[in-house]
């Protein structure tokens, strides 16, 4: 319903606005800041590159990190229309597949289906149109979202509910806003007159 949509919006909205507030408290952070600089020149000069994760044959276009039965992954999307998982605990990739037909855009792990029933789920998109769920531990794909005419270069789960909720952009221009508890485009958002 329309009082549905506009409900989620605003709770979007107003969680961005929290993460995004110590903007206006930039001056005061930087007071706070300054006679700290020492500690972080120290913490640049020990930063240094703990591993390197090869297996993809193209360009990386995203990863995410999460963490599942207190193990922790990351997941990565790439140009060779693969999506594969990584154990960072053992620096082994656990899980690859391609289900994609064109380059994979975005992926993004999936907490309300975690929080809901346990699933190890991972959320692509792709330029072949589609937004595809993908039970990782198990093979198997759960849902997919096909509304879109573009390739879908961006997903973002809410920040509330669970991560029930998931926007997608795409090069058709379009927004959309779906529910994920019951795979259905709740909104298409249009406006946008470039990609």
């Amino acid at each position: 319903s329309k009082e549905e949509i506009q409900t989620i919006i605003y709770h979007w909205i107003r969680t961005l606005n929290i993460k995004l507030g110590w903007i206006k408290d930039f001056d005061k952070l930087v007071v706070n800041y300054a006679s700290t600089v020492f500690i972080f020149d120290k913490f640049l000069s020990s930063f240094k590159l703990i591993n390197t994760f090869t297996g993809h044959i193209d360009i990386v276009r995203s990863i995410d990190y999460s963490t599942f039965d207190d193990c922790q992954l990351i997941c990565s999307g790439s140009n060779d229309q693969t999506v594969r998982v990584w154990n960072i605990d053992n620096n082994k990739q656990i899980q690859s597949y391609n289900v994609h037909s064109d380059y994979v855009y975005c992926v993004k792990f999936s907490s309300y289906y975690y929080r809901n029933s346990r699933r190890h789920v991972i959320c692509s998109s792709s330029s072949d149109t589609a937004i595809l769920f993908w039970d990782f531990k198990h093979s198997k794909q759960l849902q997919i979202f096909n509304v879109h005419t573009g390739g879908v270069n961006g997903i973002e789960f809410s920040p509330f509910n669970g991560g029930r909720y998931l926007c997608s952009g795409s090069y058709d221009k379009t927004i959309c806003l779906w529910d994920v508890k019951t795979s259905k485009s709740l909104h298409v958002f249009n406006g946008h007159t470039f990609y």
